[in-house]
């Protein structure tokens, strides 16, 4: 695979703002962080034919050739790594504004983009996702892999350790995090974005890129609560046991176990609702 590192990029995911503080002594003018948030536009092409924009992203900068990778896997228009050719910037003019705020993927074969293209600016709350059934999902994902056998003290100390690698929330308080670990509770990997879906495609993005999927042997924490695209994005990824800090919702759990993947809610030190999938965690009820 080629393309230019995904290392330079205008925007930060951290900007210095100044603010007013108030406080019961009165009001202060002192600088503050917020984390940084621009547009993303994603591209994607064969290996001879013309790119075509597929969706803009509002995102956290940085990560984001894993971000584009990611996405398009999840929506399908990258069977998996091996369609993988190429990921850069596109070619702008220096001064250009969004010189890096638009990435292209080149993949191995022909993609049709067709109806799967996003007409609008998709906000980094709300989630993408291009499989419209529960159906369609269990086609291209008809389970998830066995994976290994999670302590049940391994998967309830998992948020805390998310939280311990979350930098960029440590100084600003304003973004979602997504994590992979081992059946040990050892981190593979982090990312943040002001969007929990983005955090996630920037993870699955990662082991594409890095030639890890599926993920068979990995716990996906994320920081927030868990949508029934949260579920797809791990299942496309071959994650078997997602873990939340915050609910899942009716759907997430329907499609967690039509999939028999193990998907955790409320996960705190000590405790966790398990709604599908409990026989993969060791001392809980199958």
């Amino acid at each position: 695979m080629t393309g230019a590192p995904d290392t330079a990029h205008r925007a930060a995911p951290v900007e210095q703002v100044m603010v007013t503080a108030l406080s019961a002594d009165g009001s202060t003018r002192r600088p503050d962080h917020v984390v940084g948030e621009e547009p993303l536009e994603i591209r994607v092409g064969g290996p001879f034919g013309p790119t075509e924009p597929v969706a803009v992203t509002m995102r956290t900068p940085g990560h984001d050739f894993e971000l584009a990778v990611g996405f398009l896997l999840s929506e399908g228009l990258l069977a998996g790594q091996s369609d993988l050719r190429a990921v850069k910037y596109c070619d702008l003019p220096e001064d250009d504004p969004q010189a890096f705020n638009v990435v292209t993927v080149t993949s191995a074969r022909p993609v049709e983009v067709g109806a799967r293209r996003r007409r609008t600016t998709v906000s980094a709350s709300c989630g993408i996702c291009g499989t419209a059934t529960l159906d369609e999902l269990r086609d291209r994902c008809p389970s998830v892999p066995a994976g290994e056998a999670l302590p049940a003290e391994v998967l309830t100390s998992l948020p805390a350790r998310l939280r311990e690698s979350q930098h960029v929330f440590a100084q600003t308080g304003g973004l979602h995090a997504a994590g992979l670990f081992d059946a040990a509770g050892s981190v593979l990997a982090v990312r943040e974005d002001v969007g929990r879906h983005n955090a996630v495609d920037k993870l699955v993005g990662w082991a594409a890129m890095q030639r890890r999927l599926p993920l068979a042997s990995s716990v996906l924490v994320v920081s927030g609560r868990v949508s029934f695209e949260i579920v797809q994005k791990a299942a496309v990824a071959g994650i078997p046991v997602l873990a939340a800090v915050s609910a899942p919702s009716s759907l997430a759990v329907a499609t967690a176990q039509a999939l028999d993947m193990t998907l955790a809610g409320f996960v705190r030190e000590g405790r966790a609702n398990l709604y599908a999938g409990a026989w993969r965690v060791e001392g809980s009820p199958a």
